[in-house]
C-alpha cells in the first residue's frame, strides 16, 4: 500500500500513462501504425514523449489488455491485425476492464466527433435528436439507456463520413455502452440512475457542438463525456 507521500507521483505516472495509450490507440486505430507494425522502442517513446520509463511500460500493458498489440521478447511490441470476423472481442467483465475500454475509446471517438462536427447533415443531427430524447424518455422511466447510448455513439460515428470509425465502434458491440456487463456485484451501490442523468448532461453538451460545427468543442465536450465516465465506474486505483 503506497503511502499517502508517494500518492501524487502514482496519480501523475497513472495519468501520463493514459496520455500515452490514448495517443498510441488513435494512431494505431487510424491506420499511422499498421497491422503487423512494430510499435516505437521503449528508449524512443520515453525520448518522444518526455516520460519514465515506467510510464511507457505501464502503457503497453493496457494496449496489450485492449488487444492492439502484442509483445515478443526481445523483438518488440507490435500492432495486432483485426480478426477475420471483423470484431474486435473485447470482453466486458470488470469495472477495470471497462476502464481500459473507455480509455480506448478516448482516443477513437474524441477524433471522430471533430470530424462529426464538421461533416454532420441536418438527417444526422436529427437522428442524434431523435436518439438522445429517447434517452431522455427512458430515464424517465427509470428504465435502462444502454441501447439509445449506443446509438447517439453509433450516429457520431456515422456523421464523420469515414465508415472505419463506425466499423471500429460496432466490432465493439456491448464494450461501446460496456456498464450492463459488469457483475452486479461490483455495481452494487453505484448511483446508476444519478450517472445516466450526468451522462445525458455531457451527452447534450455533445450534440451542442456538433450543431455549431465546432470541432474542437465537440472533442472537448466528448473527452470530458468519456473521462468522467471512466471516473463514474470505480475510484481512481
Amino acid at each position: 500500500m503506497p503511502t499517502p507521500a508517494r500518492l501524487p507521483k502514482l496519480r501523475r505516472q497513472h495519468s501520463l500513462a493514459t496520455d500515452l495509450v490514448t495517443d498510441l490507440s488513435q494512431r494505431i486505430l487510424s491506420g499511422h501504425i499498421a497491422a503487423g507494425e512494430k510499435l516505437p522502442s521503449e528508449h524512443e517513446m520515453v525520448r518522444e514523449h518526455g516520460v519514465s520509463r515506467t510510464v511507457v511500460r505501464e502503457a503497453i500493458f493496457k494496449l496489450q489488455a485492449s488487444g492492439l498489440v502484442e509483445t515478443h521478447q526481445g523483438k518488440g511490441t507490435f500492432v495486432l491485425p483485426r480478426s477475420a470476423s471483423g470484431g474486435l472481442h473485447l470482453k466486458v467483465e470488470t469495472v477495470f476492464t471497462v476502464r481500459h475500454i473507455i480509455e480506448l475509446r478516448m482516443g477513437l471517438e474524441t477524433q471522430a466527433v471533430a470530424l462529426a462536427a464538421q461533416r454532420r447533415t441536418p438527417d444526422h443531427l436529427a437522428a442524434m435528436r431523435q436518439a438522445l430524447d429517447d434517452y431522455q424518455d427512458l430515464l424517465a422511466k427509470e428504465d435502462s439507456c444502454v441501447e439509445a447510448d449506443r446509438r447517439f455513439h453509433l450516429l457520431i460515428a456515422e456523421a464523420t463520413g469515414n465508415p472505419y470509425f463506425l466499423d471500429i465502434l460496432q466490432n465493439l458491440g456491448q464494450a461501446i455502452i460496456p456498464r450492463s456487463g459488469i457483475g452486479s456485484s461490483e455495481r452494487a451501490g453505484t448511483r446508476l440512475t444519478h450517472h445516466a442523468y450526468l451522462a445525458n448532461l455531457e451527452h447534450e453538451a455533445i450534440l451542442a457542438a456538433i450543431g455549431r460545427q465546432d470541432p474542437d468543442a465537440a472533442r472537448a465536450a466528448m473527452w470530458t463525456h468519456l473521462s468522467n465516465s471512466r471516473e463514474r465506474l470505480a475510484p481512481a486505483d
